[in-house]
């Protein structure tokens, strides 16, 4: 189900989201896995066990290629109507349809560090309240530190925390 584009206003510049051209979705799902991978990897996993967890989120979120049910795969444009990064989020289970997860966000490296990735997180809220979500969560990895920031900046709480000591 395809739904409004919805905009706000980060400093002088209009961020709004758009529902992912379905021609898209196949790069968006090998970008979306490819970093997941690479992220995993460095974060102490196997390349093998990466893989695997990739292959299993395809399977519940994107049966047949297409988004689960509820879920929104979603492109970010900035005010020159340029796509300048991606957003996926959607209910994280059928048994908890309230309890919306943001899977993955990128802006494009050289777009960062000017309100893009805070624009797109605050339009991810109102995408999911529209949704019928009453909470929403994330993962983020231990060494992305700047993302960590801009999560409790925006009212994020840490709600379990792993760690590991390679031996």
């Amino acid at each position: 189900m395809r739904g409004a584009a919805v905009a706000r206003r980060v400093r002088p510049m209009v961020v709004r989201v758009e529902d992912l051209a379905e021609a898209e979705l196949g790069a968006f799902i090998a970008r979306s896995n490819a970093e997941y991978i690479r992220e995993r990897v460095e974060a102490g996993d196997s390349l093998d066990y990466a893989r695997q967890r990739a292959r299993e989120a395809n399977e519940q979120y994107f049966p047949g290629g297409a988004p689960a049910p509820g879920h929104r795969v979603l492109a970010v444009i900035d005010d020159d109507g340029a796509a300048v990064g991606w957003l996926w989020l959607g209910p994280f289970s059928a048994e908890h349809p309230a309890d919306w997860w943001v899977f993955d966000i990128e802006i494009e490296a050289e777009r960062r560090g000017r309100g893009l990735g805070r624009a797109a997180m605050l339009l991810a809220e109102e995408v999911a309240r529209e949704g019928g979500a009453t909470r929403l969560g994330l993962n983020v990895f231990g060494h992305n530190t700047v993302a960590q920031h801009l999560y409790s900046t925006l009212g994020y709480g840490v709600t379990a925390i792993n760690m590991s000591k390679p031996l």
